[in-house]
């Protein structure tokens, strides 16, 4: 007898058809069978060791977390709740061109403090791996979700070049070739980069385009966070199109925002770009959060030049007052590229946590509200608290625009992606409350987008990016990662005021046909391993 039935659930599967109501039953991991209108029938109904009454609720494949940040949480903290509440069954690491392999010992501890922002300084993890093969493994010994990895393009570059902006030199730029293909090799799905983040923003097109021949080979995926959300944000976008159409390699948008107010209510542009593009014969996709504000580091809006070298370089330029100054004359007047082009606006910049605990105060005000209650300059405020807490804190940058994100997320090939920062005492929402805002408040509350259509951007669209086979849709033989939601309740329970509060609606959620979240509440199964990229 099988294991599971799901009894008179409204399965929404993933392909964007209309809902049916069906019994799904589910065995060693995968559904072994869909009995659609079994009651209404008169039909023999299936039969398993257990039955849930779906009554009401709406099952849905695994959602797929295109953008996520949680290469140390998942290791770290095996409740991971943050995702597993929010159906979320697999996410994609290693974005914006940084995380943990491939590494040496030197890069390791370069990049640990770089990125402490995102993840937290590590110190609570055995960093017993240094290739990308070695990290997965890690995953597999168990992890509350499931895992693709993403070949981190700062990372290598870091290892085989350096923090210096320099071009690489040939055998560097085959030293960063090989580490690409052994990555791919290991399981990686594809590569990322962070076009505003050093080292990775000091590469020239031609150094990525070869890079990306080699991801392109192996069939994966580029992901880049390009070069400008803000002044050159159209730009930017072109030339990733470009670079990834040289090296026939697909091309998946991160965080496809369209930022500040340089750009307000130009999404259209973006999209007349990737359609152009797309009937040209591209293979182009996207992700987005539903949300207005950025969330990233406060060292990440110097400009580069400030960055070279590396976090120990940064910490002695802005220790030295005129280098200091030749700083804020960038982020201020000039603006930067670190801050896309576009001068700093103090208001906009909400410091949402510090890695020093003594420096709380500041989390939760913009830099300038901070400045005001000291009776100081917002840069004074923003370069002490870079010094003291060792370029650490987080912030939230609130430079996004409604219709913008609207326009973006109906597109065809949208995915949906948290970006979700677990770190910092105010972290942004988006982080634990992706996945159901989109169904609670654009679909429900504001019908942006049909139920259907929704789930298949959340599920297949994003499977099919990653070429997985059995992921992604409610099908015979597929794998059993699947969430039930109440769709008249699904919403997310995080705030800018409480960011950490989880979602509503969501009662029960499966990890290769085990419940991860059950009656609203974690279990403490981990089923999670990562997921490696398929064979070409």
């Amino acid at each position: 007898m099988e294991e599971l039935v799901i009894r008179d659930a409204d399965v929404v599967d993933g392909s964007g058809v209309d809902s049916y109501r069906a019994d799904v039953v589910v065995d060693g991991g995968r559904i072994v069978s869909i009995v659609k209108e079994a009651a209404a029938a008169g039909c023999q109904r299936p039969r398993a060791r257990r039955e849930l009454d779906a009554e009401g609720l709406v099952l849905a494949p695994g959602f797929i977390d295109m953008h996520a940040h949680s290469d140390l949480a998942l290791l770290r903290d095996p409740d991971h709740s943050a995702k597993a509440a929010q159906g979320v069954t697999l996410e994609v690491i290693g974005q914006d061109g940084l995380s943990y392999a491939p590494v040496d010992d030197r890069t390791l501890g370069e990049v640990r403090r770089a990125i402490a922002g995102w993840n937290g300084p590590g110190d609570d993890v055995d960093f017993d791996w240094r290739s990308v093969g070695e990290y997965l493994d890690r995953l597999d010994r168990g992890i509350a979700v499931n895992a693709a990895y993403l070949i981190p393009q700062g990372t290598v570059r870091a290892l085989a070049v350096g923090w210096d902006d320099r071009e690489a030199t040939d055998a560097e730029l085959e030293h960063m070739r090989r580490l690409v293909a052994e990555g791919m090799e290991q399981g990686a799905v594809g590569m990322s980069s962070g076009l505003t983040y050093t080292p990775g923003m000091y590469a020239k097109d031609a150094e990525l385009t070869e890079l990306c021949r080699v991801v392109a080979s192996y069939g994966g995926y580029y992901c880049p966070h390009h070069r400008s959300y803000g002044a050159g944000a159209l730009q930017a976008y072109e030339e990733m199109v470009e670079l990834t159409r040289e090296a026939d390699c697909p091309l998946h948008l991160a965080h496809a925002t369209m930022n500040f107010g340089v750009n307000k209510g130009r999404a259209p542009e973006l999209l007349t770009l990737l359609d152009d593009a797309l009937a040209a014969g591209a293979d182009i996709t996207l992700d987005t959060y539903p949300y207005t504000p950025g969330c990233t580091t406060l060292v990440a809006l110097l400009p580069s030049w400030a960055n070279e070298g590396g976090p120990e370089r940064v910490l002695e330029r802005l220790a030295d007052d005129d280098t200091a100054e030749r700083i804020r004359h960038h982020l201020e007047e000039t603006g930067s590229d670190g801050c896309h082009g576009v001068p700093v606006e103090w208001e906009t910049i909400e410091i949402s946590g510090t890695g020093d605990p003594a420096l709380a105060e500041y989390v939760g005000r913009t830099v300038l509200e901070s400045a005001r209650l000291r009776g100081e300059s917002p840069w004074t405020v923003a370069r002490r608290l870079l010094l003291t807490d060792r370029l650490a804190p987080t912030i939230l940058q609130h430079v996004g625009h409604e219709e913008n994100v609207r326009a973006i997320m109906r597109h065809r090939v949208h995915t949906g992606g948290s970006d979700g920062i677990l770190q910092g005492a105010k972290p942004h929402p988006r982080a634990y409350g992706t996945f159901p805002h989109y169904l609670g408040h654009y679909v429900r509350e504001l019908g942006v987008l049909s139920l259907e259509e929704c789930v298949a951007h959340l599920t297949s669209r994003a499977a099919a990016r990653l070429r997985l086979p059995d992921r992604g849709l409610v099908r015979e033989g597929y794998r059993a990662d699947l969430v039930l939601f109440d769709p008249a309740t699904v919403g997310a329970g995080s705030t800018y005021e409480n960011p950490r509060e989880l979602p509503t609606g969501i009662p029960h959620v499966l990890v290769d046909g085990r419940f991860v979240m059950e009656d609203g509440r974690r279990t403490d199964v981990l089923a999670g391993r990562s997921v490696r990229r398929a064979p070409r």
